[in-house]
């Protein structure tokens, strides 16, 4: 009932426009015409005279509001006269004529109309804050207020003087106390009018407790729902922006909730994870440590099984270990989050090792290859045409299965990372729209335990045949030439580039294998078990949190999201720099991987010790074969070069998520 008569009131203010004097005789005296001045009409209608009652549009009995004018002096309106905005009254009689042809007050019609008219006047520049109400005017358009209300489908929902005394309306400047004491007043304002159980809740909420204690720190309702642009509160509109609205002030944990789960798929601009609202609530939100509190940790478990729960399609029962699960874990704090800390430290030290030793590899090995380019010093270490065998003949390096192999690894190793790294940089600028393309989170969620499962298929496989290979080869050395097993020659040959790359010695002579390419080898070996292992624990939480303590989510979220970026940036830049843009093997690509043989020539300069030893042995000519055919070579260069492409493609948005 409450709600009803406000709503009878607003319907009584615009028919009868405010002015309805009590008197039985008009407001001038006599029978003279009164002037429709405002002091004629505050004498009716001003603070501290009989209250005046119209009939609402159901025929109850609502006050008029009184004019008070000392705050009307104080407000925005004081230098307008009544009939400025009341222009359908037209006498000052009891009961009001009012003019056929006049509009009933309107405030959007009135500030858009001084608003075009500052424009044609260019006087635009010196009424900004008249140009602010007319964007608040479009921005409350397009709001839920607007629309009709359920009970009065001819009327919006909410009204201008709903929210503001349009009589003496006056918001404090910004930065003053007084605009705070007036924010502070903004849930009264709501809860009164329209929303009184959302005002209660609010009452017993931190934020409320803090308003009720003068605090300004202590959000209010248009912190979370705004000011003119009110969305529906189950739109997700509002539902993405409102995890905003709660990062405007707790920014530490906002940061923190983008680097879970929840929060990248809220940032991919998907609304079906957990955010802000779900497990704090809206208006009655308790402190953490309040008993009564949605995520406190007697009540935690409860919380997460409202998404978490077998009804629900796609998902799982979550069990007692999402209770200690780190929702705003960081690796900063190592008292409240020491296995964060411990986790993100070695990351770090990981990733700056690794790129720092092989980006200055690299970055020293194009030096000394390009300068001895240009010396004419780079020839053959051995000549083939001085031991009578074809220079056209080509060496067979990679049998099929290790190049199908790396096909599959590398399509595979693409695609987790296209899919990965949207969800990891979901902050970045391309991510949304990828995740769009892609069928958004859940699809690529799909799509990357398919490659997931794909790429450690494809390695055990490799695993199996190499050691089953092996085994029965009883004359095989494991940590002989032929062998991927690292070696002290592997440590000699590194220390003697070095010494290469500043002059200070020859380039080693390098045997099947080098000790740049045994790492990338031994790599994928590292790569699977830390990321596969990490993922699955990710891919079935309820599992992992049946066994293992809900902290493991944190560290295996921020492990698995590094180890794969390592992988990435490292294959990107140092592999195809290894293989594909020394000066040596400029232009790209080097297609070995592709045709499985190279020549001679190039076989004997990459792999001397290993040619040598073939040629000693007299092997050699058991690996030579006839040049790739040119519809080979051909296919292989442009698989080559698209297979680049796309690498470099995804190094740039790599790159640029991780500065995003």
């Amino acid at each position: 009932m409450k709600i009803r008569n406000i709503r009878g009131l607003l319907a009584a203010v615009a028919s009868a426009a405010l002015l309805w004097p009590l008197s039985g005789h008009a407001a001038g005296g006599g029978d003279a015409p009164a002037a429709l001045d405002n002091a004629t009409c505050l004498k009716c209608h001003q603070s501290g005279k009989p209250e005046i009652q119209v009939e609402d549009a159901e025929g109850e009995k609502v006050a008029l509001p009184a004019v008070d004018t000392a705050k009307l002096a104080k407000g925005v309106h004081a230098k307008l006269d009544c009939v400025a905005c009341h222009t359908d009254i037209v006498d000052a009689k009891e009961k009001h004529e009012k003019a056929a042809s006049s509009a009933k007050p309107d405030c959007a019609g009135c500030h858009e109309k001084l608003w075009d008219e500052a424009k044609k006047n260019n006087q635009a520049a010196s009424k900004e804050r008249l140009g602010i109400v007319v964007e608040n005017i479009a921005a409350y358009k397009e709001s839920f207020h607007a629309r009709p209300d359920a009970d009065n489908p001819d009327r919006p929902k909410a009204y201008c003087n709903q929210c503001h005394a349009t009589h003496d309306f006056a918001v404090p400047p910004a930065g003053t106390p007084e605009r705070e004491k007036w924010r502070m007043t903004i849930p009264e304002t709501c809860g009164a009018a329209c929303h009184e159980d959302q005002l209660d809740d609010f009452k017993s909420s931190v934020h409320g407790k803090l308003i009720e204690k003068g605090d300004p720190k202590g959000a209010v309702c248009t912190d979370c729902h705004t000011t003119h642009e009110i969305r529906n509160s189950s739109s997700e509109a509002f539902k993405l922006k409102n995890v905003l609205a709660c990062g405007d002030c707790h920014t530490e944990e906002l940061h923190s909730y983008r680097d879970t789960y929840h929060g990248q798929v809220n940032r991919l601009g998907f609304v079906y994870t957990a955010k802000c609202a779900d497990c704090h609530g809206s208006h009655g939100i308790k402190a953490g440590d309040d008993p009564k509190s949605r995520v406190h940790p007697d009540n935690r478990l409860k919380t997460c099984q409202k998404c978490h729960d077998d009804k629900k399609p796609g998902m799982v029962k979550a069990t007692a270990g999402f209770v200690t699960f780190g929702p705003h874990a960081n690796t900063h704090d190592f008292e409240k989050y020491p296995k964060m800390w411990i986790a993100g430290t070695f990351m770090t030290a990981l990733l700056i090792g690794v790129f720092a030793f092989f980006w200055l590899h690299s970055g020293l090995w194009y030096y000394r290859e390009w300068q001895e380019r240009k010396e004419r010093k780079t020839v053959p270490h051995v000549r083939t045409g001085e031991l009578g065998i074809h220079e056209g003949k080509h060496f067979v390096r990679f049998a099929r299965g290790w190049r199908i192999a790396h096909l599959a690894f590398a399509l595979v190793t693409m695609t987790l990372v296209l899919t990965g790294t949207t969800v990891m940089f979901a902050d970045s600028a391309w991510a949304p729209t990828v995740a769009a393309a892609l069928g958004g989170p859940k699809v690529m969620g799909i799509i990357h335990r398919v490659a997931a499962s794909l790429f450690v298929g494809i390695f055990l496989i490799h695993f199996v045949y190499v050691m089953s290979r092996l085994l029965r080869d009883r004359n095989f050395r494991w940590f002989g030439p032929d062998s991927l097993i690292p070696n002290w020659k592997d440590l000699a040959d590194c220390w003697g580039m070095f010494k290469w790359f500043f002059g200070k010695g020859p380039r080693p002579k390098f045997d099947r294998w080098t000790y740049f390419e045994k790492f990338d080898y031994w790599a994928v070996f590292w790569g699977v078990n830390i990321i596969g292992w990490s993922g699955l624990m990710l891919a079935f939480p309820h599992v992992t949190a049946s066994f293992l303590p809900g902290w493991v989510f944190n560290v295996g979220t921020l492990v698995h999201g590094e180890e794969a970026f390592l992988a990435a940036v490292f294959l990107f830049t140092v592999h195809f720099f290894n293989n594909h843009f020394r000066p040596d093997k400029l232009p790209p690509p080097d297609v070995v991987m592709f045709t499985g043989t190279q020549s001679l020539e190039e076989f004997s300069r990459e792999h001397p010790a290993h040619y040598q030893r073939l040629v000693e042995s007299g092997e050699l000519e058991k690996y030579l074969v006839d040049a790739p055919s040119r519809q080979l070579h051909v296919g292989s260069v442009i698989l080559g070069l698209t297979l680049i492409t796309v690498g470099l493609v995804l190094l740039v948005l790599v790159v640029t998520g991780f500065f995003s």
